[in-house]
């Protein structure tokens, strides 16, 4: 009897396009093996195997009608933008991100972060980083409806991503430096709606508890959670 532990997903592939089981495919093949030695080439095999990149793993979720990464993609269209593995305007490869804003805040609140976004920047490429759809989620889950939709745009579509993006660096780095950024440029010269900055850093997430919009989340900090490396 043979076995294959690698590669099995390339078979399924070939067979399906051809219509085929019986179709030829290249493979190496070990005779008379011990377990420990199986064990061994597997392993070490496995260093040389290319790792699905997240848009990849969305995309095959897409084909096989998985209900979140559904449930992103239409979100996401119905704001015009495009999941993608190219930067383009318009475009988000910053895949991991939508899951994880998805996945930690809800789906109410990455709505309200693409609505913001392309309200804001009208889908200027560096607008739809991992930094500043996380840094923004934050500020959303953070401060709720206190944060005016109306305010927010009007105060940061006046800054260039460029600007955010330095602003952002300079006070620290990941998706926090992006949101104290965001919520330096919402507060100036607004005294009456001025957001209290420590409420950015105290907000969490309980496990089992209910967030601004209604949806459950899980246990994470909001100010300390790591970011998405995209």
């Amino acid at each position: 009897m043979n076995y294959v532990f690698n590669g099995q997903h390339t078979i399924e592939i070939v067979a399906l396009v051809s219509n085929s089981r019986e179709t030829p495919v290249w493979c190496m093949i070990y005779d008379d093996l011990e377990y420990e030695h199986e064990a061994d080439i597997f392993a070490n095999q496995q260093k040389y195997v290319k790792p699905l990149l997240p848009y990849e793993i969305f995309m095959a979720n897409i084909e096989a009608g998985s209900d979140k990464q559904l449930i992103i993609r239409d979100l996401v269209e119905s704001y015009g933008l495009k999941i993608s593995s190219k930067t383009a305007p318009g475009h988000i490869c910053a895949v991991a991100t939508l899951e994880s804003i998805y996945d930690r805040y809800g789906y109410h609140i990455l709505d309200r972060v693409l609505r913001l976004m392309v309200g804001t920047w009208e889908g200027v490429t560096q607008s739809l980083s991992a930094n500043m759809l996380n840094g923004l989620a934050r500020l959303v889950y953070a401060y709720g409806d206190n944060l005016k939709e109306d305010i927010f745009k009007d105060k940061l579509s006046r800054i260039s991503i460029k600007e955010l993006v330095r602003s952002a660096n300079e006070r620290r780095a990941g998706s926090l430096g992006f949101a104290e950024a965001m919520l330096i440029f919402y507060n100036k010269k607004t005294h009456a709606t001025a957001l209290e900055w420590n409420i950015l850093y105290t907000t969490k997430i309980g496990k089992g508890r209910i967030d601004q919009e209604g949806i459950k989340a899980d246990q994470d900090d909001v100010a300390e959670d790591p970011d998405e490396a995209e």
